[in-house]
């Protein structure tokens, strides 16, 4: 199947809004934070391929909390450059639409009890899913999964979450080398522990803020074609710099900054095996977002 940027873009954009505004008509906000930011980086990987691939990605990001929780919904378009082809022997790079959601409700004010103690201020339970669909060579991922825990609310400037996730997983790929649809196919559900955060700090009289989050992930027993999986670990991480004042915009409207991301045995193919240096990600980036 081949889908262009524009679609894409459209896609995602159209699935975001769409799961946005259902949240919006359940729950009255009291709080919400949307933005569109693009980052490009040199050193993406893929397994069983390269780990020299350029990518520009493009997200559109929603959070926002209500009475009783938080939601959370980022959709991101990726688009390589010919180094991840789109087909064999292609001169087009791959792209791939990327969404995930997350709806995470207070126990604390749901209950009215109050869950506080020693660095945590409260605990919550998770729900979510990730989607994807990707247009490449090889694999032509079509992923699934459902994500449901508990969450641990830490008393920070900011936010840090802390959560042990279980993950029930599947895919359903196509190859353009063989021509051949693989069922879909589920993966033992495992677990994943998960921390994201957004912390400001200031570095003399500047204003930053330290944002991302960690994925550790067991592995997944077999996968579609009867081989191991392996652990995985997806850390993602940036450090961005208000920079609103300087244009002239309300203060968090703009930010820009530096972004590292670093995926050991990504989609748990092992790197030490034949998924080779490309299931290994070591990924430095530039980040611009516009906040609304």
């Amino acid at each position: 199947m081949k889908f262009s940027q524009k679609k894409c873009l459209a896609a995602a954009t159209l699935a975001v809004s769409a799961l946005a505004a259902q949240s919006g008509t359940a729950h009255a906000a009291t709080w919400s934070d949307t933005s569109i930011g693009y980052r490009w980086g040199a050193n993406f990987a893929e397994p069983f391929g390269r780990n020299d691939i350029s990518k520009s990605i493009v997200n559109l990001t929603h959070a926002s909390g209500y009475k009783y929780g938080t939601n959370f919904l980022n959709a991101d378009v990726l688009m390589a450059d010919s180094k991840d082809p789109s087909a064999p022997g292609s001169k087009s790079g791959s792209q791939e639409i990327y969404i995930v959601y997350r709806h995470t409700l207070d126990l604390g004010k749901v209950t009215g009890n109050d869950f506080k103690f020693g660095p945590v201020r409260g605990l919550g339970l998770t729900a979510g899913f990730d989607v994807n669909t990707k247009n490449d060579a090889g694999y032509n991922s079509k992923k699934r999964m459902i994500v449901a825990g508990p969450t641990l609310m830490m008393d920070v400037p900011g936010f840090l979450n802390v959560g042990l996730y279980y993950l029930w997983e599947s895919n359903a790929p196509y190859s353009k080398f063989s021509h051949t649809q693989t069922d879909r196919y589920s993966y033992d559900p495992h677990p994943m522990l998960n921390l994201a955060w957004g912390i400001p700090f200031n570095l003399g009289p500047v204003p930053l803020s330290f944002e991302g989050f960690a994925n550790f992930i067991a592995a997944k027993g077999k996968n579609e074609f009867g081989g191991n999986t392996a652990a995985e670990t997806n850390i993602d991480m940036q450090v961005m710099y208000d920079v609103s004042p300087h244009l002239g915009a309300a203060p968090k409207t703009f930010k820009a900054g530096l972004e590292y991301q670093y995926w050991r045995n990504k989609f748990g193919n092992n790197h030490n095996g034949p998924a080779g240096d490309g299931a290994f990600a070591k990924t430095t980036m530039i980040r611009v977002e516009y906040h609304f």
